[in-house]
């Protein structure tokens, strides 16, 4: 079964969108249909992520594009507009396909086809990777000209600054990270990091604690001191992070 998420923000073009899909493929549900930026960012901080995401660019409250920048949401997506401008943005925030509208079934079902294909190749290599997170001990940073292999548990935490990454270990050291915090977010979520807003992603070993903050976000309080850095999980991560918590 294909758990697909729809976000278009007219009504009636969601709706059928819907049943066009139910009616080209038995295997498919359409998990939540989603009309703007801030309903869809809510969603995927609160709900399991489903497998394909088709989605319009120009929402009532912004480009689509704002979601996949502001969370955290390794899902394919299929963008659907009336607009060719957006293709570039389109494949650098996990597009794997472009439709024009009026989209034809002919080309939803060579788009279905085509996630299908990558799911069956890709199946094997995320099980490798999984593993591999998980078995993973150490990093490879630099000081200076020297590259220094860090273990994962004496990491506290990486952030980025002035577009350069850098990570802090458990004695305040300070190092430089050649791989940005997504691709790090990808690779050690299950290691016990968590990525809480677009500038930190930290240890679960090195929190003390969290309180609210601003009412709806949350100030996490470190083990280690980190002078001059206020950490807060965002509004629309925070629920997310309380369930991490109560899980690892």
């Amino acid at each position: 079964m294909i758990r697909i998420v729809l976000i278009e923000d007219e009504r009636l073009i969601a709706e059928e969108m819907r049943n066009r899909l139910l009616a080209l493929s038995n295997d498919i549900e359409i998990t939540a249909t989603l009309m703007t930026v801030e309903e869809s960012v809510s969603y995927f901080t609160r709900n399991a992520h489903p497998d394909l995401i088709l989605s319009d660019i120009q929402l009532p409250d912004g480009l689509s594009f704002d979601i996949f920048s502001r969370i955290s949401c390794p899902v394919p997506v299929i963008f659907v507009t009336a607009f060719d401008r957006f293709i570039v943005n389109a494949f650098e925030h996990n597009g794997i396909d472009y439709l024009l509208k009026p989209v034809e079934d002919k080309d939803l079902l060579k788009v279905l086809d085509k996630y299908k294909m990558f799911g069956e190749h890709f199946a094997g290599r995320q099980k490798f990777f999984e593993s591999f997170a998980k078995s993973k001990k150490r990093l490879i940073v630099r000081k200076g000209m020297m590259n220094i292999s860090l273990k994962l548990e004496d990491i506290v935490l990486f952030y980025t600054e002035d577009k350069i990454i850098y990570c802090i270990d458990r004695e305040e050291k300070k190092y430089v990270c050649d791989k940005n915090l997504s691709e790090l977010d990808s690779e050690l979520n299950n290691a016990g990091f968590f990525r809480v807003n677009r500038q930190y992603l930290i240890n679960a070993e090195y929190i003390r604690g969290y309180k609210s903050y601003e009412k709806v976000k949350l100030m996490v309080d470190l083990v280690v001191p980190f002078t001059g850095h206020l950490i807060v999980v965002s509004q629309e991560t925070a629920p997310y992070f309380r369930r991490w918590m109560n899980e690892i």
